[in-house]
């Protein structure tokens, strides 16, 4: 495809061939011969007429186009045309040149040439960057002559864009494409701070309309990463609080980072295939192919490093967020380990959602792993890491007698525990390591991980008798709640040990239950002594508990052996159960009972009311 420009001779009378014509406003100063004052260009199909008499003498290739121009108004006006040894063309007469890499392309070239033959030239917004860029790199100084286009180009951003928000904004996009011209002749810098001072500014105001906090954060949003960085840069040199500064990386990621805020909910379908998340980015990452990962990790890379380091910038759901952001996509590791802890430092503000971090093992490829122990729903090691940084930050938080807030964490990590309880593929040791990540005096209540731990036993049903005792282990019995007794004394899926346990907190729950009630009906004076006694008594009632329950096990482990020996033998097969049964309704029959000082059992009528009650932990 070519274009072809060309002059008409002038017509005035009284012109000389060899003088010198002045045109005003935009135009040059050209022989005569090559130019007159042109009303219009011609437009044809893949061409650009303005009839003339002389033939072109210059052939200029920009992308895909050829200009056939004449030689002499271009280096009247461009250094580096002037500058260069033109090679004669070949094919025809007069001289071929090919510019490469010209900002702004052939579009822009053609209003150079616009402007070079003295015809006008509209500057605007959307043409001013590329103009800028073109005309240094053509070199039209000064120096070839007065009001060239450098000079025209400067004046019009200095006097218009950069006075007005939205053509800052509009020459600002237009420079993603101009790189790195827009950038060597300061164009990006002086947009960034025109741009960061108006938005750095309490109220601003266009024409009578005044606009409220955060009334910019929409336009820089469409920018390209490091135009925004550049800005969130200067803002912040400018005193803009934290708060503002979150605010806007939030609304940017957003918009830039697609799937972000995709809420997980668990492994509630676990065996139905891996949550939404996962494969949503997965496909993006295969449609957008290599190039898109690349864009979208520099994005998370470059809002992470910009994030002001005070905590209430942003909030901890953001982090976790943009946490499971920076695994999916890679991210520099140390970026990753800077999330982590800064959102160990807000972890009572996260919920059970937030700290749902899909595993993305394997996430390179696309696939994921098929190992049990690898192919967990949730990225346990990750919140393990969440927990530690929080603890860290807790004891500098106590150094300083500032609040803590590990009422809130041990709720949170309990829950957490009996959502990812669900999940078959999470192994005894990973559930047990973070169980016991908190410290034994942060649980007021174990109420929570029974409910785990329960979750756990129905998830894996299959569980070894070694396996349920080290899970129980983490429990304290003497911290469940009455009701959380009566539904562990019930629970066939916890081991004979733990049920003793229960049985044995229940009781003196109970006891203590019915003290507190009489203790409210009578005088304080007269019965602070006798419940004192009262306490001492149960106390000693649940050391020789304690004890026959020894006994009990001591007991169990003989018959077993015993049993082994016998099972061989039909004849003494009943025998053994029947043993058992007596020895189990003996056990039970002590433990429904209250025990007196002189060795009778009274019954307990709390007790017996208490097995009519039946409730669960949800």
């Amino acid at each position: 495809m070519q274009k072809s420009l060309q002059v008409t001779e002038p017509q005035s009378p009284g012109s000389d061939s060899d003088g010198i014509d002045q045109f005003h406003d935009q135009r040059i100063v050209i022989p005569t011969k090559f130019v007159s004052i042109a009303d219009s260009l011609e437009k044809r199909e893949h061409s650009r007429f303005i009839t003339s008499q002389i033939p072109t003498d210059l052939s200029i290739q920009v992308q895909e186009i050829t200009f056939n121009v004449h030689k002499y108004p271009l280096v009247s006006k461009c250094g580096y045309i002037g500058q260069l040894e033109l090679q004669p063309s070949i094919s025809s007469y007069g001289y071929n040149l090919k510019l490469e890499n010209f900002p702004g392309g052939s579009e822009t070239f053609e209003i150079i040439l616009k402007f070079c033959y003295g015809l006008p030239v509209d500057l605007n917004p959307n043409n001013i960057a590329s103009l800028r860029c073109a005309s240094e790199f053509l070199e039209m100084t000064e120096e070839f002559e007065d009001g060239n286009l450098i000079t025209k180009t400067e004046a019009f951003l200095t006097f218009v864009v950069l006075c007005s928000w939205k053509d800052t904004i509009t020459v600002l996009k237009s420079c993603e494409a101009l790189s790195p011209w827009a950038e060597n002749v300061q164009i990006v810098r002086r947009c960034c701070d025109s741009l960061a001072w108006k938005a750095s500014r309490k109220n601003s105001s266009t024409g009578d309309a005044v606009h409220e906090e955060g009334w910019w954060f929409d336009d820089i949003a469409i920018l390209r990463i490091d135009h925004f960085r550049r800005i969130i840069t200067a803002i912040k040199a400018k005193g803009t609080t934290p708060e503002i500064i979150g605010k806007c990386i939030m609304h940017y990621a957003e918009r830039w980072l697609p799937g972000m805020d995709m809420e997980i909910e668990g492994v509630r379908g676990y065996g139905h295939g891996k949550n939404e998340l996962q494969f949503s980015i997965c496909s993006q990452k295969e449609e957008g192919g290599i190039a898109h990962s690349k864009e979208q990790k520099a994005i998370i890379e470059s809002l992470i490093s910009m994030l002001p380091p005070q905590q209430e910038a942003v909030s901890c759901k953001f982090l976790l967020q943009m946490l499971k952001m920076a695994m999916v996509y890679s991210a520099t590791p140390a970026l990753i380990s800077e999330l982590e802890k800064r959102v160990g430092m807000m972890l009572e503000d996260a919920s059970v959602n937030d700290l749902l971090i899909p595993s993305y093992k394997n996430f390179d490829t696309g696939k994921l792993t098929n190992s049990p122990e690898q192919c967990t729903m949730h990225d346990i090691d990750a919140v393990q890491r969440i927990v530690e940084y929080f603890f860290m930050h807790e004891q500098q938080q106590q150094q300083q007698q500032q609040k803590s807030g590990k009422c809130n964490i041990s709720k949170l990590l309990d829950n957490y525990l009996a959502e990812i309880a669900r999940d078959p593929n999470l192994s005894v040791t990973k559930f047990q390591v973070l169980a016991e990540s908190l410290p034994e005096n942060v649980r007021t209540c174990h109420d929570g991980l029974y409910r785990a731990i329960d979750t756990y036993l129905k998830t894996n049903h299959s569980l070894s008798e070694h396996d349920r005792r080290r899970l129980c282990k983490i429990m304290n019995c003497e911290k469940l709640s009455l009701d959380a007794c009566m539904h562990a004394a019930q629970n066939d899926r916890l081991p004979l040990r733990t049920i003793v346990q229960v049985l044995l907190s229940e009781q003196l729950k109970m006891r203590e239950e019915m003290l507190d009630k009489n203790s409210n009906t009578s005088e304080p004076e007269g019965n602070q002594s006798s419940t004192n006694m009262e306490i001492k008594t149960m106390k000693a009632e649940l050391e020789n508990m304690k004890t026959k329950m020894e006994t009990l096990q001591s007991d169990y482990s003989e018959l077993q052996q015993e049993y082994g020996k016998l099972s061989n033998k039909p004849k003494n097969a009943s025998g053994w159960p029947f043993s058992w049964r007596k020895i189990k309704n003996s056990f039970h029959a002590k433990v429904d009972g209250d025990e007196t000082g002189d060795g009778q059992q009274r019954p307990n009528p709390a007790r017996k009311r208490s097995f009519k009650r039946r409730s669960s932990i949800s």
